[in-house]
C-alpha cells in the first residue's frame, strides 16, 4: 500500500501521543520546572499572559529563522570569509534567541496533559539535539573546519524542522495553547436567557449551569451575580470548581486544573497559564430571575 503523508507525518506524531515509555521523564521535566518556576510576574510573562496568547510560538520563530538564513547561505552563498562570518552570527544568534524560546516552552510545557507532556518532550529533546548540532557547527567554524561546520549545520536545520513539526501537532492537532472558551460567542443563542433563580443561589459559591451547550459559571455576591464561560480558556478546566480569590483587591476565579485566575467583573486573566480571557455575560436580574446575555464587549 502505497504510503501518504500522514502516514509518514501525522502517524509518528500520534505515536509519540500513545508512547508511555515517555512518561517517566515528561513527569521528571514537568515536576522540575513547576518547582522551579513558581506562580508571579516571571511565569505570567513566559506563558504570554501580557499578550493575550503565548509567548513561546513567537520566540521559536527567531531561532528558525536565523538558522535557515545560514542554512541558504550555506547551500547558495560563497566560501569567503565575508559568507562564513555571516553565517557564525546567525548560528549564534539563532542559540541566543533558542535560550529564550526554551524558556517560555517549558513554562508552558509544565501544565500539559499526558499525551501532550509526550509529544512535548520529544519537541524539546529535538530542539536540544538541533541546538547541539548548532553549537557544534559553530566550534568546527571557529576551528576553521568550515565544511565540517555546514555539514553539522544543515543537520541541524533538518532537526530543528522535525521539531517544529512536533511544536505545530501540539499546537493545532492537541490544542495546547489555543483558546478553549473562543467557540462561547457562537454557541450561545442571542437575546436574553432565564438561568437560575436568585435564591438558589449560594452566596459566595461558584455554581454552574447550561444555557443550551454552553456551561456557565454564576456567583452570586448579595443581590449582584457574575457570570462567566466556565470552561477555562487555557484547557476547558471546570471553573465552577475552582476557588473564589481575592488578587490585588479584585475578585477572581482560580482554574482548579491549572491555577489560571480570572476577574469576574470583566472575565480578563489575572495570572496565568491562560492567555485568553473568559466570556463574561451581562446580568439582569428581574422578579428574582437570573437573566443572562452575550454582548460584544463580553469576550475580553
Amino acid at each position: 500500500m502505497r504510503r501518504t503523508p500522514h502516514d509518514v507525518l501525522v502517524g509518528p506524531a500520534e505515536r509519540l501521543e500513545r508512547a508511555e515509555a515517555l512518561d517517566p521523564v515528561a513527569t521528571k521535566v514537568r515536576d522540575r520546572v513547576r518547582h522551579s518556576l513558581g506562580p508571579g510576574a516571571a511565569r505570567d510573562l513566559l506563558n504570554g499572559v501580557p499578550l493575550g496568547h503565548p509567548l513561546h510560538p513567537a520566540l521559536a520563530q527567531l531561532p528558525l529563522g536565523t538558522w535557515l538564513s545560514a542554512g541558504i547561505v550555506d547551500l547558495l552563498g560563497g566560501r569567503d570569509e565575508r559568507s562564513e562570518r555571516a553565517v557564525r552570527v546567525l548560528i549564534g544568534s539563532g542559540l541566543l534567541a533558542a535560550g529564550a524560546a526554551a524558556a517560555a516552552g517549558l513554562a508552558d510545557y509544565s501544565e500539559l496533559r499526558q499525551r501532550q507532556l509526550r509529544v512535548g518532550v520529544a519537541h524539546a529533546g529535538a530542539n536540544s539535539l538541533a541546538a547541539g548540532c548548532y553549537l557544534a557547527s559553530l566550534l568546527a567554524r571557529w576551528g576553521g573546519h568550515n565544511g565540517l561546520g555546514r555539514r553539522l549545520g544543515l543537520a541541524g536545520l533538518a532537526v530543528a524542522g522535525m521539531s517544529a513539526y512536533l511544536g505545530g501537532h501540539l499546537a493545532y492537532r492537541q490544542a495546547s495553547g489555543v483558546n478553549h472558551a473562543e467557540e462561547v460567542a457562537h454557541l450561545l443563542p442571542p437575546g436574553w436567557h432565564r438561568v437560575a433563580r436568585l435564591d438558589e443561589l449560594a452566596p459566595g459559591r461558584p455554581e454552574v449551569r447550561l444555557l443550551g451547550e454552553v456551561p456557565l459559571l454564576l456567583l452570586r455576591q448579595g443581590d449582584h451575580v457574575d457570570v462567566l464561560a466556565d470552561r477555562c480558556s487555557h484547557l476547558a478546566g471546570p471553573l465552577h470548581e475552582g476557588r473564589v480569590v481575592i488578587d490585588d483587591g479584585v475578585t477572581c476565579v482560580r482554574c482548579p486544573w491549572h491555577g489560571s485566575t480570572f476577574r469576574l467583573a470583566d472575565g480578563a486573566v489575572a495570572h496565568g497559564p491562560a492567555t485568553a480571557g473568559q466570556p463574561r455575560l451581562e446580568v439582569a436580574v428581574s422578579h428574582g430571575d437570573v437573566e443572562v446575555r452575550l454582548s460584544d464587549a463580553g469576550v475580553s
